[in-house]
């Protein structure tokens, strides 16, 4: 790499950093507009889009504009939330030979996230956390921890108790351990969580999800 070229990006995180502290409500109100449109990128892609093939392409592109996002707010918890969250969704769709290595990179940067901010996105950082640490498989295979990811979601939950994806997660990983009653019980209060009129097409796929746990658990 050319030492222009890490001079030009140290210069310009450099002046992205002190445009933050001169002017943080414009800033701050860019994140926030940036941050949304990776959310709703995900959304889309997770809910409205067909095809695995045409999935992944949409994926690598949402990837990289959550790498510009992080870039762009250097030391912001949502950003590097979101790019994990995105991450994990490639792992998620991944196959066999990349799986591991996608979680691992979204379990680093929600890590990031969480400890510049545990309670960030009400949560979303312990809950997603929490989320890859019952997916991925355990010792010696990988690095997935069940007492690790129920703390977390426990965390998750207590941060925001009437969430529709911390109930939700909550009541996947009781099911996947067997408590079919508890996983309904806290299935049932994800479906009462109020609705985000501000995130419809997740709103409305989360609720789908919900619903075809609960038959599983009934």
């Amino acid at each position: 790499m050319k030492v222009a070229a890490i001079l030009h990006r140290r210069t310009l995180g450099a002046l992205l950093q002190l445009v933050a502290v001169a002017t943080p409500v414009p800033a701050f109100a860019d994140m926030a507009s940036d941050v949304k449109a990776v959310n709703d990128g995900w959304a889309h892609i997770t809910y409205e889009v067909q095809g695995s093939s045409t999935q992944t392409k949409a994926l690598d592109q949402l990837a990289k504009q959550a790498s510009t996002l992080v870039a762009s707010y250097p030391g912001k918890a949502e950003p590097l939330l979101w790019a994990g969250i995105v991450a994990s969704e490639q792992a998620n769709r991944a196959n066999f030979f990349h799986k591991l290595g996608l979680a691992t990179k979204a379990r680093d940067l929600i890590a990031k996230a969480y400890a510049i901010d545990p309670r960030v996105a009400g949560g979303g950082a312990a809950l997603s956390l929490g989320v890859l640490y019952h997916k991925v498989p355990g010792s010696p295979l990988a690095w997935g921890d069940n007492d690790r990811a129920v703390k977390l979601l426990k965390q998750a939950l207590a941060i925001d108790p009437n969430g529709l994806d911390t109930n939700y997660f909550y009541g996947e990983y009781l099911l996947d351990q067997g408590d079919k009653a508890g996983a309904q019980t806290y299935l049932q209060k994800a479906l009462r969580a109020p609705h985000d009129a501000g995130r419809p097409v997740w709103d409305a796929g989360r609720r789908r999800e919900v619903r075809d746990l609960l038959a599983k658990a009934a």
